[in-house]
């Protein structure tokens, strides 16, 4: 049971990344330049593919000029 609450938390924190990334109009390729990250992997914790390390998720949150915290305002 623990294991699919995990899985369902680690889609909705990429749905999350997804929607703020749209919303500020930018690529994952451009994300992916401004958090010094991989695209490829953008797009692997945009479809919840790779549970994300909170240091890339700061990188993430940085990119977004917001608070890591606010990327976790989403319902489960």
């Amino acid at each position: 049971m623990e294991n699919n609450f995990n899985t369902h938390t680690v889609e909705k924190l990429g749905q999350k990344i997804r929607i703020e990334r749209q919303k500020r109009k930018i690529s994952q390729e451009k994300l992916a330049e401004m958090a010094d990250l991989n695209r490829n992997f953008i797009g692997m914790v945009e479809r919840g593919e790779t549970n994300i390390t909170v240091k890339n998720l700061e990188a993430i949150a940085n990119a977004f000029k917001m608070d890591i915290k606010d990327l976790f305002n989403f319902v489960l």
